[in-house]
């Protein structure tokens, strides 16, 4: 048996056999044998699941359609759910794993994953809106994590409930940092391979952000911000939570920012893919950055925002619109998504750094223009080193890197810097 009581299996185990153990210890168990051999967390698990369900229940739908939506949106874990997705979303990508969060009653607010893995969950409903506690599932991690408040495995044939046998699960409850109240479960559901110490203390820990988080009172809602500036990823602040998005996530984040009007699957695609647009791709992507930042965001038909959100790139914008270009500068670290190849972000970056080069040019200062010189975006700019030279004729620095980079570029060295 484990040394630790919450986890499934000891090292050294042999997964096969051990769900061969544990179902004939199950089969017993049914027809009215105590439950021998087993945890004693799963042995008292299935003495409580079966004084209120069979062995082949299936757990029923509680919440749906905009009841389930409305009741998900206001409850206290939505906050935490960025950060679910930033901590444990890498596993449910993977195709292998389904990251779910449930209330303190085991109704199943998240369910995302894959999505040949969530319809193999959901033959057995395992869907957000059903009521996974032991009373209506069996013994499961979820619903057992919330019976005994504490975090733990349940191995295959460990399940009470038939239909679930063939998944691993592991989960730990979640409670109100201020009032102690259990408010529900993060778990990760997916093969035999999760029964392990390292599943565990992933979602535990997982869990104790989640607490931590909540710890700390919201920042004004003043929505969230999102950072492309100088990085390959965009960056999702939202009151304590930040999460990191992949590349065309990214890319998908940016165009619709700067459409707000809304954006088509075949122009996203074009923006994406140029000639090669491929629609089913973006409607996929698109899915997938949804479940990230959550439908209140993001709607379709055309895709686009549903509210403004604030970016460093508007900030930017703004700042040059009120020709305050030294502030502009100062809050450009750099092109937008510079490892981006997509025809539309390509786009924007480069009317974005001609609208802040034209700025620094026009604006005849000489301290914004080496300011603009002495970075790594600004320091081969032949047209504004010149401007620079123009203001400061005795600098023999100027002068020297005007005609370096004119016969780099195989232009006219003028006479003056020859």
């Amino acid at each position: 048996m484990p040394v630790n009581p919450w986890l499934a299996l000891t090292p050294g185990d042999d997964p096969a056999e051990r769900i061969r153990q544990v179902g004939r210890a199950h089969e017993r168990f049914i027809n009215g044998a105590p439950a021998d051999r087993m945890r004693s967390v799963v042995a008292e698990s299935w003495a409580r699941s079966a004084a209120w369900i069979g062995a082949d229940s299936t757990a029923p739908i509680d919440l749906c359609d905009d009841e389930l939506e409305a009741y998900r949106a206001a409850h206290p874990l939505a906050r935490v759910m960025p950060l679910f997705r930033d901590l444990l979303g890498g596993l449910a990508e993977d195709g292998d794993h389904i990251l779910a969060v449930c209330d303190a009653h085991g109704r199943l607010l998240w369910v995302e994953g894959n999505a040949g893995t969530l319809r193999g969950a959901a033959s057995m409903n395992f869907v957000p809106g059903a009521r996974w506690d032991e009373a209506h599932a069996g013994t499961n991690a979820p619903g057992t994590a919330l019976a005994v408040d504490h975090a733990l495995q349940i191995f295959a044939t460990e399940h009470f409930s038939r239909p679930v046998q063939r998944w691993t699960c592991t989960a730990a409850p979640i409670h109100d940092p201020g009032t102690g109240r259990l408010l529900g479960a993060i778990d990760v559901t997916g093969g035999d391979h999760l029964a392990n110490p390292h599943s565990l203390a992933l979602v535990r820990a997982t869990a104790l952000a989640a607490e931590a988080c909540l710890r700390e009172p919201p920042r004004a809602a003043e929505g969230p911000m999102v950072t492309a500036l100088g990085r390959d990823d965009a960056l999702v602040t939202s009151g304590n939570i930040r999460t990191r998005l992949g590349r065309r996530h990214s890319e998908l984040l940016i165009l619709l920012t700067t459409h707000p009007e809304g954006r088509t699957a075949d122009q996203l695609g074009f923006d994406l893919y140029g000639d090669d647009l491929n629609p089913v791709t973006v409607r996929a992507e698109m899915s997938r950055l949804r479940r990230i930042l959550g439908p209140e965001l993001l709607e379709s038909r055309p895709y686009r925002l549903k509210r403004p959100i604030k970016t460093d790139i508007t900030t930017m914008s703004d700042l040059l619109d009120q020709g305050r270009t030294h502030e502009a500068l100062a809050h450009y670290p750099g092109p937008l998504l510079p490892g981006s190849d997509a025809p539309g972000i390509v786009r924007l970056r480069r009317l974005l750094d001609d609208r802040l080069r034209a700025a620094i040019l026009t604006s005849a200062d000489r301290r914004i223009l080496q300011t603009w010189l002495t970075t790594p975006h600004g320091a081969d700019d032949l047209e504004l080193w010149e401007a620079y030279a123009a203001l400061a004729p005795h600098d023999p620095v100027a002068g020297r890197r005007v005609a370096e980079l004119a016969r780099e570029y195989a232009c006219n060295v003028p006479a003056t810097y020859a």
